[in-house]
């Protein structure tokens, strides 16, 4: 069933007048960056609300490149599989002249999948598909979308946000939550009540056509380009898991009705107008770019494109709104079910704004430069956290190439102790904390919390090993050092310990992020 309305959303999943009244997090906006936190803080038993505006999910491809870092996200997600059933690998570019292929060109970097990187290349996935698979998959979880609903008001307290919210018959409702998350887009609604400004560089004036096409006479083997003689261009890209294509026109031109798109491609490809069959989708882009003052106010938070606007070069802009609220959801599950400090909260802004300063600045000098190739600076792999006031680096002199404190945690295939193969990736999927133990350590496991809905403790090699590093691949991504290794829920080292005397370090990490339940422990 279509769930187009919020009738069928209530009647789908269930929706009770309680769930409208009380609840954990009310999150503005069901696009890939709400859907994404509110799969995660479902998972951890929290009650999440996702209000849309629109009567339905945001249509149109929009953003399709999903980068490896997001891919790895989505698996822990429970997402990847029906992501990449509907997926697939950029084609090469064919350039257009005269009505025929002059030049072709690979504009995105195919690189080989690593042990400790599974996801190498960016997947091209429409965006409508991606929102989907998350929606998908908070049903499954059973979490809901109130379709056709705006937040018109809000005010907070010291101890919650009562927000108003206007469902599609026009009747408004009072919802109390604990936090609200705007992930309402660049316009957001709810960081200009907050009273957050937002300013960034300037990018070159323009506008260009966007639109979801289905036409005859093109191969699906090639991103189609034509270059017009004022500098413009025309792009047809095949849409995997589809059979329509992308299209960009920059041709001088803000209209997007349908008998318009059809026109500029016959006007600007060799195309006739019968072979353009369907438009599915047009809308009218603008490049902007923009950064929130403060990716909080109390206890409000911007997420995604309410806390940062990039150009669409280099497919950085929903990779990283996703990834905002996957360090946000994680941080929320801490402090709400788990009474971990307050103070954890603050450092999704320290963590989280220069990522999205340092990716913003990229997107833009992409867009200036007209640059169309792309490769791995774009993965987003490298982005860490070794300046977080979450992150603990105690080894001296850590070996180069081997990750620290604040970076990403790195996958790499083993073997359990009766030789069923797996990989590290498994044993962190989940919302949990993952203690990872390489080698001989006097851990005592009597000091950790025994519910493993909070903390793992995975050990390799040593005494009684969970996991045996058969072909080397822990060491090579890891390096050879007994080391113990506390990874955050999100992937990323958040303290790295000596093997010696490792228990003190990890209980007295452990207490940033599960406050009560460490405390009780110790007593």
């Amino acid at each position: 069933m279509e769930l187009n309305n919020v009738k069928d959303i209530e009647n789908a999943v269930g929706v009770t007048d309680d769930l409208l009244t009380t609840v954990d997090v009310l999150i503005a906006g069901a696009g890939p960056t709400g859907l994404a936190l509110a799969v995660d803080l479902t998972r951890r038993g929290l009650r999440a609300l996702l209000v849309e505006r629109q009567d339905r999910l945001s249509q149109g491809a929009r953003g399709t490149g999903v980068q490896p870092r997001t891919q790895e996200v989505f698996h822990d997600l429970g997402a990847l599989a029906a992501l990449q059933a509907g997926g697939g690998n950029y084609p090469p570019t064919a350039l257009w002249e005269n009505g025929r292929i002059t030049e072709t060109a690979v504009m995105i970097e195919q690189t080989d999948p690593t042990p400790a990187v599974p996801y190498s290349n960016a997947l091209m996935v429409p965006q409508f598909h991606t929102q989907h698979v998350l929606h998908a998959r908070l049903r499954e979880l059973g979490g809901s979308v109130l379709l056709g609903t705006e937040l018109t008001a809000f005010t907070q307290d010291s101890a919650g946000v009562t927000a108003r919210l206007r469902g599609a018959d026009g009747q408004e409702r009072e919802v109390r939550a604990a936090y609200l998350v705007a992930a309402d887009g660049g316009r957001s609604t709810v960081r200009q009540a907050a009273g957050i400004a937002m300013g960034g560089p300037p990018l070159p004036p323009g506008a260009a056509v966007l639109a979801d096409v289905r036409v005859d006479g093109l191969d699906r083997d090639h991103w189609h380009r034509w270059v017009l003689p004022d500098h413009g261009f025309v792009s047809l890209l095949p849409l995997a898991g589809t059979d329509s294509f992308q299209t960009m026109i920059a041709a001088n031109s803000t209209d997007t009705s349908p008998e318009s798109v059809r026109a500029l491609l016959a006007a600007h490809t060799h195309l006739a107008p019968e072979q353009i069959r369907e438009v599915l989708w047009s809308s009218l882009f603008r490049p902007k770019a923009g950064l929130a003052d403060t990716f909080r106010e109390g206890r409000v938070f911007l997420a995604g494109d309410a806390a940062h606007i990039h150009s669409p070069a280099g497919g950085q802009g929903l990779n990283t709104s996703v990834q905002d609220a996957y360090n946000l959801g994680w941080k929320l599950g801490q402090v709400l079910r788990y009474g971990a400090p307050a103070a954890l909260l603050d450092s999704y802004e320290a963590e989280r704004r220069p990522i999205a300063e340092r990716i913003l600045d990229t997107s833009s000098r992409l867009h200036r430069s007209g640059s169309l190739r792309r490769g791995r600076d774009l993965h987003q792999l490298d982005i860490g956290y070794p300046d977080s006031p979450l992150s603990r680096e105690l080894r001296p002199g850590t070996a180069e190439g081997v990750p620290r404190a604040g970076d990403r945690a790195p996958d790499a295939p083993c073997t359990t102790a009766d030789g069923r193969p797996t990989r590290l990736f498994d044993a962190f999927r989940g919302p949990h904390f993952t203690l990872l133990t390489l080698g001989a350590t006097d851990l005592d496991p009597t000091a950790l919390p025994a519910d493993p809905a909070l903390l793992r403790l995975v050990r390799v090699g040593g005494q009684d090993p969970d996991l045996l590093d058969t072909d080397g691949h822990v060491r090579d991504a890891y390096g050879s050092a007994p080391a113990a290794l506390l990874i955050r829920p999100d992937g990323y080292l958040a303290l790295a310990a000596p093997a010696e005397n490792a228990t003190a370090p990890v209980t007295e990490a452990l207490g940033t992020y599960l406050g009560a339940v460490t405390a009780q422990i110790a007593g």
